[in-house]
Formats: structure tokens, C-alpha cells, sequence
């Protein structure tokens, strides 16, 4: 059986998740959910990254111990999660001792090779983004090049990571692996950084006298972990690295860090070398998606226009008569829908409702609820096969969803392997119109009829499995309408004219249309 390790980021709990965390955390459900369903032995890793001064800071404006603080804010991430539907195998924390005590051990290593030393230097510090820069990486204000916040100029003795000494081996890797950086634009951003940018060694401490809160450096206890070099061994400590090695060995190194595009270089630049000075395998890519936006705008704290996922949740539901999971799955399809993983996309509730009401209504709520209400008109709610033949109307459509949807979902593209599900869809809705068996039923041609029935009902299963990695909620309700009882989902049983007997159980439509008046 072949495996798939696939990461988000761990994420940084200094305050509330917003829209962005949410896609991330969906992408890599619908690809671990999909890679399941090949057959594949899947680990998908997320958790919570809860050190630094960012965290330390956001404690004290509430008021509140840091333990307390942090044991809230990662409550409301696993809420989150668990509202989601997500189907992650761990959730690792960077406060849990084993995470705690592999940091430690890989310090240790590292040291006694000499890839860490220990220096008094000078750089610009961004708490924001804690992250140390250069004078001529500054802007032209003189602030960080990421955020745009003010940096503090610090001079302080501390311990470093040699990232200098790989440089060379690096670039010549990036130029042997140009998939190791997905997709294309962020490879080149990483290319052009270090022609531009000739790598300096990692400031990989700080100093107990200025932060506190954090991973005591095992060489020199006066000193915490950089959060950054604590916060990218998740990675590994999450499977059991120095733990459990047979667990590490079977699913390192990992199939994809699935991440967004701001925190690029940490992951594209520090992350690899980390490893190879550790003597480890190298993850198989590195994707970095875009930003949610408002109205082209990047959603910030301080701008006020963060998008709240729990909000538009219960929004949506009350929207849709009361029904939280299909709000989820609607909110789950219109992240995979409306943008290409690795682009921008602008964020509003028109556009979000306009999905619901096209596709999910319109397309594929319709399909659902007309055909089984002619399967209990017409046949009593019991649709036996007749004859299992594909319909000439759905071969072309069945064809490309059964040759494309896998290539591109195994690639994380739900965006684009959508469109050949949608299609089919579409095809069958059609075919009811073409068919009209209202007519069939007036003439009494049973025979037409229940073969129309079967080819309606097995389309839709078929849809069911297909439009599971995306909408799973979804998914098991059309399956329960149809009587099908599948406690696993399989590729294998995607296929046309593999079951006997429908037995219809109809319930409410899957999604009403919203009214948007």
C-alpha cells in the first residue's frame, strides 16, 4: 500500500482562525480524504504553533496566564476543525513534551556538528512576523518587507544556525527538483530570493531576559528556540520522529507541506536545509496557495476585515433552514470552487451564496431531490437494475470525470476536477429533460422507464462518491437516500452498474436555494 504524509501549518495562536486557516486545513482534507479513497495509508498533520513573543504579548493584553490562554485559543481551533468535518490523524502542539524534547535532542545534534555557534550580531526585529532582517532588507520606510510593521533594531549575543554552509548544495537542489516549490511562481520567488539575497546564518535563540515563553535551549538554558526552528519540526515530531521510529520511517519524508505564500522562505528555504543538516530525506513538495482577499485587500486584524468561519457558518445555516453541516459543505465546496489553489482569490458573500445557488441548489440539490421523487412516484422507491448499460447521453461526460477528476485531485486541483463532476451533473439533468419520463410513465413503457430510473440513480451514486472528498456530509446523505450503507469509500465502487437495488429513503432538499433579496 503506498502512503501519503501531507502537513498544514501549525498555526499561530496569538489569536482567533479566519478564513485563510480554514482553506488550508479544507485543501488538505480534500486531498487526504481523496488519497484514502485510492487506497492509499494516509497521515494528514495539523496543530498549533505556541511560542514566541507574539504569544507572550497576546497573553498579557487579555490578561490571562499563557497556559490558559493558549489552551483556549487551541480549543477554538479543533471547534473549528471538528465544525469542518476535518479527518486529520494528529493534532500536534509545539507545547507537548515530545515535541519539546525532539527540538531539544535536534539542537543538541547540531551543535555537537558544528552547524550551531553561538555570536553577537545586530538586525531589525518584527515581532509580527518574528522574523530577524537586514538594513538593506528593509523597505524604503525602513520597516519589515513582509507586513510593513515597524522593526526593532536589536544587538544581542545568540546561537546560530549555519544556513551559510548549505547555500551552494541548496541551489544546485532547487535546480535538480524544480517541483520541490509548487506551483511555478513560488519555485521562481525562492530562485530570484537567493540570487539576490546571499543566505546568512539563522538566529536560531533568543535571550530569557527579553522572551520567556518558550522551548529552553538545551546548550544554554539563559536562552529559549527560535519559534520559527521550533514551530517546522512539528513536521516530524508529529509522526514519531525520535519516538517512534517505525511510524516516522513509514511516512517520512512527507508528500506535500501544503502552506500559504507568506511564510514561503521559512518553509522553501530554512525547512530543507534544517533537514539536511539533520541527514534526513527532504519532503516531496512544497505548496504555498494564496490569499483570501476583500475587495483585493490581504484580510488583516488591524484593517478589520478578517473573515470569521464559525460567523459565516451559522450565517449560512440559518440561510438554509438550520442545517450546520450542509452550511459546512457548502462553505467546503466554495473554498475548492472558486479559486485554483495556488492564486489569489477575493472573498464576498455574494459570490458565496451565487455558488450555493447555481451549483449546489440549482445543479446538484435539484438532480437529487426531482430524481428520487420520481424513483417513489414511479417505481415506489424501489429501482432494481435492469439493464446495466451506460446510456449513450452520459458516456462522454462519465468518460472525462472517470480520466480527469483523479489525475487532478490527486494534485490537490479540486478547482478544476470540480468542473468534470459539475458537467456530469449537468449531463444528467438533461437526460431527465431528453427522457421526459413523465411521458414514459403515460404511455406505460416500464421497461424505458426503469432503466431510466437505474441510469438517473446510479448517476447520482457515482456523483456521490466523487463529490465525497469535497462534501462528505453530502456525500453520506445522498447515499442514505439512495439505501446505500458504505461504512468505507473506494474509488472501486465509483463504478457504473455496481449495485442491484435502490432503495430510496428521500429526505429534505440538500440545499435549498437562498433568497437574496
Amino acid at each position: 500500500m503506498n502512503k501519503f504524509y501531507l502537513t498544514t501549518p501549525i498555526y499561530y495562536v496569538n489569536a482567533n482562525p479566519h478564513i485563510g486557516h480554514a482553506y488550508t486545513n479544507v485543501i488538505c482534507d480534500c486531498l487526504a480524504r481523496f488519497r484514502r479513497m485510492r487506497g492509499e495509508k494516509v497521515f494528514f498533520l495539523t496543530g498549533s504553533d505556541e511560542h514566541g513573543e507574539k504569544i507572550q504579548q497576546a497573553a498579557l493584553k487579555e490578561g490571562l496566564d499563557v497556559d490558559d490562554f493558549i489552551g483556549g485559543k487551541v480549543e477554538i481551533f479543533r471547534q473549528l476543525w471538528k465544525k469542518l468535518g476535518l479527518s486529520h490523524d494528529f493534532f500536534v502542539r509545539t507545547s507537548w513534551p515530545e515535541h519539546k524534547r525532539v527540538v531539544k535532542g535536534i539542537i543538541e545534534k547540531l551543535y555537537q556538528n558544528g552547524d550551531i555557534y553561538k555570536s553577537r550580531y545586530s538586525a531589525f526585529y518584527c515581532v509580527g512576523c518574528e522574523t530577524f532582517w537586514t538594513k538593506v532588507q528593509l523597505d524604503q520606510q525602513g520597516n519589515c518587507p513582509e507586513c510593513g510593521r515597524i522593526s526593532e533594531q536589536i544587538s544581542e549575543e545568540n546561537y546560530f544556525f549555519k544556513l551559510s554552509k548549505y547555500e551552494s548544495w541548496f541551489k544546485d537542489y532547487l535546480e535538480k527538483n524544480p517541483d520541490f516549490i509548487k506551483p511555478r511562481i513560488r519555485y521562481n520567488e525562492v530562485k530570484k530570493f537567493l540570487e539576490g539575497h546571499p543566505l546568512t546564518d539563522l538566529c536560531v535563540s533568543r535571550p530569557k531576559k527579553r522572551i520567556s515563553w518558550g522551548i529552553s535551549l538545551p546548550i544554554d538554558e539563559d536562552y529559549i528556540v527560535y519559534v520559527w526552528f521550533d514551530a517546522l519540526i512539528n513536521y516530524i515530531s508529529g509522526i514519531g520522529y525520535g519516538s517512534d521510529q517505525e511510524k516516522f520511517n513509514t511516512f517520512w519524508p512527507a508528500d506535500v507541506h501544503y502552506i500559504g505564500k507568506d511564510i514561503l522562505r521559512h518553509h522553501a528555504v530554512f525547512w530543507p536545509i534544517m533537514l539536511k543538516a539533520m541527514g534526513l530525506e527532504l519532503p516531496r513538495c512544497i505548496f504555498a496557495h494564496g490569499w483570501w482577499k476583500i475587495e483585493e485587500e490581504k484580510m488583516s486584524k488591524s484593517k478589520g476585515n478578517i473573515v470569521n468561519p464559525f460567523n459565516l457558518i451559522d450565517q449560512l445555516s440559518g440561510l438554509m433552514g438550520g442545517n450546520q453541516e450542509m452550511a459546512a459543505d457548502a462553505f467546503r465546496y466554495f473554498l475548492m470552487r472558486e479559486i485554483p489553489a495556488g492564486l489569489d482569490g477575493n472573498f464576498s458573500l455574494r459570490a458565496l451564496i451565487g455558488r450555493i445557488n447555481s451549483d449546489l441548489a440549482n445543479d446538484l440539490g435539484n438532480l437529487v431531490y426531482r430524481s428520487l421523487n420520481m424513483a417513489c412516484k414511479y417505481a415506489q422507491g424501489k429501482v432494481e437494475s435492469t439493464s446495466r448499460q451506460v446510456p449513450p447521453e452520459f458516456e462522454k461526460s462519465l468518460m472525462n470525470l472517470e480520466e480527469n477528476y483523479g489525475f487532478l485531485a490527486q494534485e490537490g486541483n479540486f478547482f478544476k476536477a470540480l468542473d468534470y463532476l459539475f458537467e456530469f451533473i449537468r449531463r444528467i439533468n438533461k437526460y431527465i429533460e431528453e427522457v421526459k419520463p413523465w411521458n414514459l410513465n403515460k404511455e406505460k413503457k416500464e421497461k424505458q422507464l426503469a432503466h431510466f430510473l437505474y441510469s438517473i440513480c446510479e448517476g447520482i451514486k457515482i456523483v456521490s462518491f466523487y463529490l465525497y472528498p469535497v462534501m462528505p456530509k453530502a456525500s453520506l446523505s445522498i447515499q442514505r437516500q439512495l439505501g446505500i450503507d458504505s461504512k468505507t469509500f473506494s474509488l472501486k465502487q465509483a463504478r457504473w452498474g455496481m449495485t442491484d437495488v435502490f432503495q430510496i429513503k428521500k429526505e429534505k432538499p440538500l440545499f435549498p436555494r437562498i433568497d437574496v433579496n
